[in-house]
């Protein structure tokens, strides 16, 4: 009797088990995607057609955009805009504009000057640069970014935000230069011994199926100035120390020693965020576009100005940091000019619309093929209504090509 006892208790917890295995085994099959956690996806990065080279019209057209200081999107309001501006305004009136100039100047390639991120507005750096370069990656243009003294404030330094930015769709940005950037280092090894992060530079060829298709002819430099520091006792902001000054004086040799020796010197275009000290002497000069600020540079003057004249090529450079200082102004022959403050969430100017610049150089035309950069010239658009187009100028002209 005991032992049937056993033996129906047995066949008892045996279905037990059964019913509980097959409702298991029901809930994996019915409703396991449901519950399990969800594994990131791998992304490949989606890279622009390579290299940078002029249109078949022989131009190429650059937007910078300085200052964006994107936030956390809806959430972040804007500052210094007057009430009858907008029922309500956000970091999307900043992507919304962006997204408009894109449309509208449908430039070549995009130049963000720093300050891209506010990053104390922010709890995830990356999640507001992707939403910040959204626009850019959208278009499918290629792009590059140098870092402001804002961009690091939040969840990721530096170095993280430049790696970040070169691994971003259609980005052509790096961390730092490799070594076929100058003559001796092993050639695609990264320079170490360089300040900062975010020094790099873009060669753009001529157009394709030209005799200039296979010649670098107009030449990008991008400079991180940093952020902030110290200088005995006094906080100032960055600026470009001497390391990154001797590989740019480098690149710029390498450059003309590639040349063909009866061309001229292909010239070039230098992109940071803080302007240097020598930004100042332009208040008693001659300008074109509104000063409306001080300028908020080192107090270290490092020489660049002088190094851009000493190597030649260096016709303009191109900052940001100063929302409402939207000039170019030249001294010793080279323009510096500021972008202007795209961004809602950066400080502004009540009644004084965001806005950003484009730069446009163009090729000269001989009797049967292109000779080379002939000219380059700037404006800038405001975030009004009609988007309107300012402060039109030639910055430089070569009368060798005429």
């Amino acid at each position: 009797m005991e032992s049937t006892s056993l033996t129906a208790k047995w066949k008892h917890s045996l279905l037990y088990l059964s019913l509980i295995y097959a409702t298991l085994y029901y809930l994996h099959h019915q409703i396991s995607d449901k519950l399990q956690i969800s594994q990131p996806k791998v992304h490949l990065k989606k890279n622009p057609d390579l290299p940078l080279r002029f249109r078949y019209d022989g131009t190429f057209k650059i937007l910078q955009v300085a200052d964006m200081h994107y936030g956390m999107g809806m959430v972040t309001r804007c500052r210094d805009v007057l009430p009858s501006q907008f029922d309500y305004c956000s970091d999307l009136n900043t992507t919304r504009f962006l997204k408009r100039i894109i449309e509208a100047e449908k430039p070549d390639f995009i130049a963000f000057t720093g300050d891209n991120i506010f990053g104390t507005s922010t709890t995830d750096a990356a999640e507001s640069m992707i939403e910040a370069f959204g626009p850019a990656m959208e278009s499918r243009l290629p792009w590059a970014a140098v870092l402001g003294n804002h961009d690091q404030e939040s969840t990721m330094n530096r170095e993280e935000l430049m790696y970040f930015v070169s691994l971003m769709d259609y980005s052509v940005a790096r961390t730092n230069p490799l070594g076929e950037d100058l003559s001796n280092p092993a050639k695609g090894e990264i320079i170490e011994n360089i300040d900062g992060f975010g020094n790099y530079d873009l060669r753009v060829y001529g157009p394709a199926g030209s005799q200039l298709a296979n010649s670098s002819i107009f030449n990008l430099f991008f400079l991180d100035s940093g952020d902030r520091e110290i200088v005995q006792g006094i906080r100032t902001y960055g600026w470009i120390k001497e390391s990154q000054l001797r590989w740019l004086r480098g690149v710029s040799e390498g450059i003309l020693q590639g040349q063909k020796q009866d061309s001229s010197r292909s010239p070039a275009l230098a992109f940071f965020h803080i302007p240097i000290p020598e930004i100042r002497q332009l208040y008693y000069q001659k300008i074109v576009g509104q000063l409306h600020e001080a300028a908020a540079c080192s107090i270290v003057n490092s020489g660049v100005l002088q190094t851009f004249v000493s190597m030649g090529d260096v016709k303009a450079v191109f900052m940001g940091h100063d929302h409402t200082n939207d000039f170019c102004g030249n001294l010793d022959g080279i323009w510096l000019c500021y972008g202007g403050g795209i961004g809602y969430h950066g400080y502004g100017r009540a009644g004084w619309p965001r806005r950003a610049r484009v730069i446009l150089a163009e090729l000269g035309k001989g009797e049967n093929a292109w000779t080379g950069v002939e000219r380059i010239k700037t404006w800038k658009h405001l975030d009004d209504e009609k988007l309107s187009k300012i402060d039109e100028q030639v910055l430089w002209e070569d009368l060798h090509w005429r």
